[in-house]
């Protein structure tokens, strides 16, 4: 009924872009800071300003990853280096906890200018996860997670949570190392091998499978090649909805 092995007990799940429609407003808060950051670099330097690609930088560098770490991943494909600063930067500041501060300012004016979508299909398949008796979590790694879960309703259906907040807090690596996957599957009282990652970030997919997870499955919102992506990085079947997996379409 729920598209996965019969060994599995516990579901986790990546939050934007599976349960919820945040991928995109992230991607545009990411591109307008990082097309900020770039154009006052060029300014400065003299150096081209050649713009944050959402199609191609997005899914590579910043999908999936906290906000220092995409920060890092982005910036370092540029070769350029800021120094860390600290947690508490203002946006202004030209860190990299800076500029990852001035991404969470747009990042929530936009959410509430525009609010929070959610996958009809993912609430779905929440339901009947818990209905079957499977334990679920969220592992993400926004540390606005307790906010949107608050908004959407989904944390009722929500076993545990591990986010950016807990990540920071007990000092996990992010994805695509599997520490916050692994978190989120001993906080539900499960072996890996016995858990189900849900995922649309290469990087998420990647993690699923460092940790050795009963499963990885790709959510493809993107199409293109992003599902071939998904595959190569780590995900054992790819879906475009969560549905498909109700459907047994996939």
């Amino acid at each position: 009924m729920l598209g996965l092995p019969d060994h599995v007990t516990a579901c986790l799940f990546d939050m934007d872009g599976v349960l919820t429609q945040t991928a995109t407003v992230h991607n545009a808060a990411w591109t307008e800071t990082f097309n900020e950051f770039l154009r006052r670099r060029s300014d400065r330097t003299g150096e081209p300003f050649t713009a944050f690609d959402p199609h191609s930088d997005y899914p590579k560098y910043v999908d999936g990853r906290t906000r220092a770490d995409g920060v890092r991943t982005f910036l370092g494909s540029r070769n350029i280096t800021l120094p860390e600063g600290q947690p508490d930067d203002p946006p202004e500041a030209d860190t990299v906890n800076g500029v990852g501060n001035r991404k969470n300012v747009i990042l929530l004016r936009r959410i509430k200018e525009d609010g929070v979508a959610v996958y009809d299909g993912s609430v779905d398949y929440l339901r009947a996860a818990r209905k079957a008796g499977l334990k679920t979590a969220v592992v993400s790694a926004s540390a606005n997670t307790p906010d949107i879960l608050k908004i959407t309703g989904l944390g009722e259906w929500l076993d545990a949570r591990v986010d950016g907040n807990v990540a920071r807090a007990e000092k996990l690596p992010g994805k695509p190392a599997p520490d916050t996957f692994l978190r989120g599957a001993e906080l539900l009282g499960v072996a890996p091998a016995d858990a189900a990652v849900f995922e649309d970030a290469l990087a998420g997919v990647a993690a699923g499978r460092a940790g050795n997870f009963g499963i990885v499955i790709g959510v493809d919102r993107v199409g293109g090649s992003h599902g071939a992506d998904l595959m190569t990085h780590g995900a054992d079947i790819v879906v475009r909805d969560l549905s498909e997996l109700l459907e047994g379409t996939a």
